[in-house]
């Protein structure tokens, strides 16, 4: 999942790598902070997975929003993309490592390949 459509190139990466691993898997774009509404249109699907990837930028809440509603584990994935003083995916890396919510592991910024394959390893567990 991705907080807004300037998220897309990192969520389609993750997207495609889940996907060849042979995870059963869903896009669903545009539904950070800004628009909490979108989030909710999508709650009882997201409940029902294994694992969500959540990728962010600006602030990146997503993931901690995302976690602290479902009870399966999250990988956030912060991406350089935001303005003002988001030091090309430092802001949402830090505001990621830092969320008080359980079950986030966080991989680096604009590394949907990690967390795809991550993903991978835990669904199949």
């Amino acid at each position: 999942m991705a907080a807004g459509t300037s998220d897309l190139a990192v969520a389609q990466e993750a997207y495609e790598t889940a996907t060849f691993f042979g995870n059963s898997t869903k896009l669903i774009v545009d539904v950070g902070v800004a628009g909490i509404n979108r989030l909710f249109l999508h709650l009882e699907e997201l409940q029902k997975a294994k694992v969500i990837i959540a990728i962010a930028g600006m602030e990146g809440a997503l993931p901690s929003v995302v976690a602290g509603l479902v009870s399966v584990p999250v990988i956030a994935v912060p991406t350089s993309v935001g303005y003002g003083a988001s030091f090309g995916g430092m802001a949402a890396l830090l505001a990621m490592l830092n969320s008080c919510a359980n079950g986030i592991t966080v991989v680096n910024i604009d590394n949907g390949y990690k967390a795809a394959y991550s993903a991978s390893l835990i669904s199949h567990i």
